[in-house]
């Protein structure tokens, strides 16, 4: 198969009668997670839960992801809908399509309201609680050694030696300016105990985040930043999210809902 236009040096085996190809950054060995990337997790997780076949095309540098986002950015969507290949980057706009392709499996019935706050719920996801992911791993003391361990590991050694720091300190700069850890790692860990409480005040007792049969993007958005803290690299930030007893058990019930995948691994 052979898509033409921009993205014409994308082949892969249609044997599999694959129409999705994800594009994603590296490798991970943590078990239960398809990617150390939140945000490559949660397009793992809505194909799972859209319920569509789709390939893997693992990168192993950032800048590979140019050739599919102008940002560098991961993960991205390539689709073949018959009339040659579509990229979608962004995980935010995957989820979307992949709600369009699914025929509204990722939006379960929610319409006007309802279906406003759940995609800021997933927007929730994406940037207040995906802050204090990033200070967990790479700003935190403590963690950043097992996050450049476990992130970079697969990377060329001068990339961890050399690259790693630098992109450390890049990040901890955004964050700073985000206010994020603009006063240190005591006032953001209070912030983020604050931010917990509230999600715990308002997690489902049992079911979904919407009150829906099944997750839909407020539960995606949420649970790929929130799950992705409860890792080996941050034990002390994963104690306190599972000291939250129904917010660590709604995130249990999302992660058992969305196992599973049809992925095929591109071997280009």
């Amino acid at each position: 198969m052979k898509f033409y236009g921009r993205f014409s040096m994308l082949r892969w085996d249609m044997s599999a009668t694959a129409k999705l190809l994800l594009v994603e950054i590296g490798t991970c060995d943590e078990p239960g997670f398809e990617s150390w990337s939140p945000f490559c997790f949660k397009a793992h997780r809505a194909l799972v839960l859209a319920g569509l076949r789709y390939q893997r095309a693992i990168k192993k540098m950032p800048a590979e992801g140019k050739a599919f986002n102008p940002t560098g950015q991961f993960p991205s969507l390539v689709v073949n809908e018959g009339n040659g290949g579509t990229n979608v980057p962004d995980s935010t706009h995957i989820l979307h399509k992949l709600d369009e392709l699914s025929g509204g499996k990722l939006t379960a019935g929610l319409a006007g309201k309802t279906l406003g706050e759940a995609w800021l719920w997933e927007e929730l996801g994406d940037s207040a609680v995906n802050s204090f992911m990033l200070a967990a791993r790479w700003a935190d003391a403590d963690n950043w050694p097992r996050a450049r361990d476990a992130i970079l590991g697969g990377f060329p050694k001068i990339v961890r030696l050399v690259g790693g720091p630098i992109f450390r300190r890049g990040i901890v700069k955004r964050l700073v300016e985000r206010d994020v850890w603009r006063a240190g790692a005591e006032e953001c860990w209070k912030r983020f105990e604050t931010l917990l409480d509230s999600l715990e005040a308002r997690s489902p007792e049992s079911g979904y985040w919407m009150e829906t049969p099944g997750p839909t993007v407020a539960d995606l958005g949420l649970f790929a930043q929130l799950q992705s803290i409860r890792t080996r690299i941050s034990p002390r930030q994963r104690a306190l999210i599972e000291a939250r007893q129904r917010l660590h058990a709604w995130l249990d019930r999302v992660d058992q809902a969305t196992q599973g995948s049809a992925a095929l691994i591109d071997p280009r």
